[in-house]
């Protein structure tokens, strides 16, 4: 009789251990449940949507590009002072605005196929840079800025700094008349275009900096960008 009792006590015993692991398994999983509803609600992608006019940009400036070349610096240190669109709109046009009636661009390209894509990411968002009427497209919602910066193998300004572009390339666009070959002037047109930016930010009293160190896999899954389109370099500011 006294085994049976113990018996009872142990299934009893072991049967409270089950219940009280199931409550906790189930409030666990439910946090995560919550957790990522809400992180999806605060990153989303907005199906290209919100397009912005961005204002006309200017051919004047006040400095002479002698003195930009000079003064041209990489910052590392970046206030929290948000860009406007007038800023924004002069760095992209200075990458691959459209610069006459033929549809050249500010930045040399192989043939003139133009394989660059321009993202901009800051506090609300991401955006995609459209040249031809010189506009932007938001892509996503959310500071992406924190995942941008671990995939930048933990380079902290890539946080800090109020945007980043991003230079993109698609590779097809230029290997399909110049082969293989093509490839690396994908790479030289990204380096055009960042310096571009680099000596426009000077001319606007902008610090900046170019970044080359990034896992490509992981800026593409956070831009959600095709596979085809290959990060190549960044510009922070």
């Amino acid at each position: 009789m006294k085994k049976q009792y113990s018996f009872e006590k142990s299934v009893i015993f072991f049967l409270i251990i089950i219940i009280v692991s199931t409550f906790v398994f189930v409030n666990i999983s439910c946090d995560i449940f919550i957790e990522k509803v809400v992180e999806k609600k605060e990153i989303e992608n907005t199906g290209f949507e919100e397009i912005i006019d961005l204002p006309e940009p200017k051919i004047k400036g006040e400095m002479s590009l002698e003195e930009a070349i000079k003064d041209r610096r990489s910052i590392r240190s970046f206030d929290e002072k948000d860009l406007n669109l007038e800023q924004i709109s002069q760095l992209l046009w200075a990458a691959q605005g459209i610069t006459d009636e033929r549809g050249h661009r500010a930045s040399p390209s192989a043939g003139a196929l133009y394989p660059l894509e321009l993202y901009i990411v800051k506090k609300d968002g991401a955006y995609h840079y459209i040249p031809e009427g010189h506009k932007l497209e938001m892509i996503l919602k959310g500071d992406l800025r924190k995942k941008l910066k671990d995939a930048c193998l933990g380079q902290q300004w890539i946080e800090e700094a109020p945007i980043n572009i991003v230079i993109t390339g698609i590779y097809e666009r230029t290997t399909v008349k110049y082969g293989e070959r093509g490839i690396r002037y994908v790479h030289l047109e990204a380096g055009h275009a960042c310096q571009n930016i680099l000596l426009q930010s000077i001319s606007l009293g902008l610090g900046a900096i170019p970044v080359g160190g990034f896992h490509d896999r992981e800026v593409q899954e956070i831009l959600n960008l095709e596979e085809n389109y290959i990060p190549s370099l960044f510009t922070t500011l």
